[in-house]
């Protein structure tokens, strides 16, 4: 499959999606990513642009005449890289591959507090549950009490290295 990402005029993602579906017969997404929000006096999700302007597009093949894309109402340009590459290539492909395989939709962001359960994925941990005592945001870590040689030794982990303990 061959990638290509638009940069559009940001209110425009919605439309030259659509119209790049219907004049490329291409898959097209513009990213978006579902947000907590007040509303009402109570919390809600809400999808936002996760890339305002971007659009990415999907074909079977290469397809021939980048400069068409540039005809859709909205679109500034088609993204290349220095060697004036326009299809997607490394970790920017795979990027819009996660992005396909999600429908464009990104979840929630992990939120962590003080309490919650959680179970330790990676590392010499793995598979050990344990509760979080404090937390860092900026640093994206976390500390617990881990058991260890019978007694509770509190450390410092990566929010990236565990997951919610159903």
């Amino acid at each position: 499959m061959v990638v290509y990402c638009l940069f559009c005029e940001t209110e425009k993602c919605s439309t030259v999606r659509s119209a790049a579906e219907s004049t490329f017969g291409c898959r097209a997404i513009y990213p978006r990513q579902v947000q907590h929000t007040w509303s009402g006096g109570r919390m809600t999700d809400i999808e936002r642009p996760l890339l305002p302007g971007y659009v990415f597009l999907y074909f079977e093949e290469e397809y021939p005449e980048i400069a068409h894309f540039r005809k859709i109402h909205g679109v500034i340009r088609c993204l290349s890289d220095t060697g004036r590459q326009f299809r997607l290539s490394g970790s920017d492909e795979a990027f819009a591959h996660m992005l396909l395989q999600q429908d464009g939709r990104i979840g929630k962001t992990k939120v962590y507090r003080e309490g919650t359960r959680i179970r330790i994925c990676e590392g010499a941990f793995a598979g050990v549950k344990t509760t979080i005592r404090k937390v860092d945001h900026r640093a994206s870590r976390m500390q617990v009490e881990i058991p260890f040689a019978g007694r509770a030794v509190k450390t410092w982990l990566e929010y990236e290295i565990t997951e919610q303990d159903e």
